[in-house]
């Protein structure tokens, strides 16, 4: 009796479809305009009363940024000399996640500098010179100093989103405990940031995103490359 293979689900196309989904979410929350409610609740009569709080401001801004510097030279030094769980991924792999995490870096960053939207902190309101504008209006000055769109300091855990893609392959315990730490991570300094009114939530929603849409673009595009055989990253034998 033959015995019907049972096709593995197609990871790609599952992928997508989160991705979209989330990108449909991050919309309706654009759309709902809750952003400045919220920024309401951590900031008051002129100002944010947790800004210079030192939980917020030392050990979730500067030491998890710190921290975050150090994760990622473990990263790159793991490429050649691979410790705890880099050690179950190939070289390729590694420098894939690497790689994933310097690029989502560099895309919020990027974002960052082209956008003309202030941070919360400097708006009338709460105390700066700002108007509160969409951060969709990309031709508008809202009167303050910009560049605060999306969430930089949140990536200090969504930059390492792309680990998921490349553990998942032989390790999916520690792919899904990759995404977890990372989102987690990503979300708490974001919402950090916000109370110390540094950014609004949709920043942070959008930083995650970006984030994703980098690591899930270099893995898309390293499987493809090997199957043309162009090879853009070393080959994932081990190492």
């Amino acid at each position: 009796m033959r015995i019907a293979r049972v096709a593995s689900p197609d990871r790609g196309a599952w992928d997508g479809r989160w991705t979209l989904a989330a990108l449909a979410l991050l919309l309706a929350w654009d759309a709902s305009g809750l952003d400045l409610p919220l920024a309401r609740l951590a900031g008051g009569s002129g100002f944010f009363p947790w800004r210079e709080h030192w939980l917020l401001a030392r050990v979730l801004h500067a030491d998890a940024r710190d921290v975050a510097w150090l994760v990622g030279a473990w990263l790159l030094a793991g490429v050649w000399w691979p410790t705890g769980v880099l050690k179950r991924l190939s070289r390729g792999a590694r420098v894939e996640w690497a790689v994933s995490a310097f690029l989502g870096v560099l895309l919020v960053n990027l974002l960052k500098y082209a956008s003309p939207t202030s941070c919360p902190w400097d708006l009338a309101e709460f105390g700066g010179s700002a108007r509160y504008v969409s951060h969709w209006a990309w031709t508008v000055a809202d009167g303050g100093p910009g560049h605060c769109f999306p969430a930089g300091h949140a990536t200090a855990g969504f930059a390492f989103l792309g680990g998921f893609f490349v553990l998942r392959e032989g390790s999916p315990r520690h792919a899904v405990a990759c995404l977890a730490v990372a989102l987690s991570v990503g979300l708490v300094l974001g919402v950090a940031q916000q109370l110390r009114g540094a950014h609004f939530m949709s920043h942070t929603l959008w930083s995650a995103w970006a984030c994703w849409v980098a690591a899930w673009g270099l893995h898309v595009l390293v499987k493809r490359s090997r199957r043309t055989g162009a090879g853009i990253l070393p080959s994932h034998d081990i190492p």
